[in-house]
């Protein structure tokens, strides 16, 4: 009985959920991960429980980390971060996530394709040989402490006419049914989103786009407020929601509110309402779906089983469109995004168990 019941569970997924359906571009980065001592934090002047864009002196960081330290490495960036959670949540069949994004030719590069492949992503990277793979050092000290370290790098290389342009890449966004890119791709190639939102709003299919940080609202509101009309789903958290709604004269405070007003915004596809997503730590999500505002309990944790939040935002979105991807409803999808951020953060990095325990 219990085999007949997982061919029936794994036919439906099949169903609802075909590889190549969900698609992510964005910033991919090697995170290299170590348990490393005070004295390496003081040599590049770093900090327990901070992140930073790598400086010209945190250069030979990544090296002195594979050097001397032991590493383990994982395909990061926000947005592959979410595919890979997704992923993960749906199982089978493989593949589910194609993603593009910007590698050097090196050796980070060919640890990063190796390291996406283990996680059943289907990424098809532009390789250039002018800037290195982008990396993320993840120095961890004491009591699960961590200091990261961004070295964008090649992430910010991306070439819409060397890539996304090409037919035999574009037949990929073209197979996807429900897009999601994190707000960090704004400062890389705008005219990249702009095409992919377009050809989703065309085909009445999902666009979703994550505000991804209170200065992408602020510096980058131009490049946001371009793609905006094509967002069918909006994420943010309320650090980023306060900058937004700063930024578009919302005049308040109020997650609901601002939620509401992120929703009323102008939208090219008038076929369906953009829903809008706002978490707020430990505190309740709000969502403007329809014409309401939802709100929903985060699932109870204590705190001495936190182990590292840097990749609930991130494993939140992946839970969600892991539901979103199989038409699963909105307040599933939120279900789902309270489960993934829940195992998450009670592990090192964005990494998981082998199988959730989700339904």
């Amino acid at each position: 009985m219990a085999s007949a019941r997982s061919v029936l569970v794994l036919t439906l997924c099949l169903l609802f959920c075909s590889p190549n359906s969900l698609f992510g571009m964005g910033n991919p980065l090697l995170d290299i991960c170590a348990t490393v001592d005070k004295d390496l934090l003081d040599k590049y002047a770093l900090k327990p429980n901070d992140q930073i864009l790598a400086e010209d002196k945190h250069k030979a960081l990544f090296e002195e980390l594979v050097k001397k330290f032991k590493v383990e490495y994982h395909a990061g960036g926000a947005t592959q971060n979410s595919i890979k959670i997704a992923q993960w949540m749906i199982q089978e069949p493989h593949k589910v996530g194609t993603y593009f994004g910007c590698i050097g030719k090196d050796k980070f590069g060919e640890i990063l394709k190796k390291k996406a492949e283990e996680a059943h992503i289907d990424a098809h990277y532009y390789e250039q040989d002018e800037e290195p793979t982008g990396t993320c050092a993840a120095c961890i000290t004491g009591d699960n402490r961590w200091s990261l370290v961004a070295n964008l790098a090649a992430a910010n290389c991306y070439k819409k006419d060397k890539h996304l342009d090409l037919e035999e890449n574009w037949k990929w966004v073209e197979k996807a049914n429900v897009y999601y890119i994190a707000g960090f791709f704004l400062t890389v190639s705008l005219e990249s989103i702009l095409k992919v939102a377009k050809h989703a709003s065309d085909n009445n299919k999902l666009f979703c786009l994550n505000l991804s940080a209170a200065f992408i609202c602020q510096v980058f509101k131009d490049n946001l407020m371009q793609v905006l009309p094509y967002v069918d789903v909006l994420f943010g958290n309320e650090t980023e929601a306060a900058a937004f709604a700063k930024e578009q004269d919302f005049e308040t405070k109020d997650l609901k509110e601002i939620a509401k007003k992120a929703q009323s915004l102008p939208k090219v596809n008038k076929k369906r309402k953009r829903i809008v997503v706002l978490t707020q730590g430990k505190e309740e999500t709000v969502m403007a779906l329809s014409d309401k505002i939802e709100t929903f309990p985060v699932l109870p944790i204590d705190p001495k089983d936190i182990v590292d939040t840097n990749g609930a935002g991130d494993a939140f979105v992946g839970g969600f469109l892991s539901q979103l991807v199989q038409e699963k409803p909105p307040n599933q999808c939120v279900k789902a995004a309270h489960y993934a951020a829940n195992v998450i953060i009670r592990q090192s990095g964005c990494t998981f168990p082998e199988n959730p325990d989700f339904n």
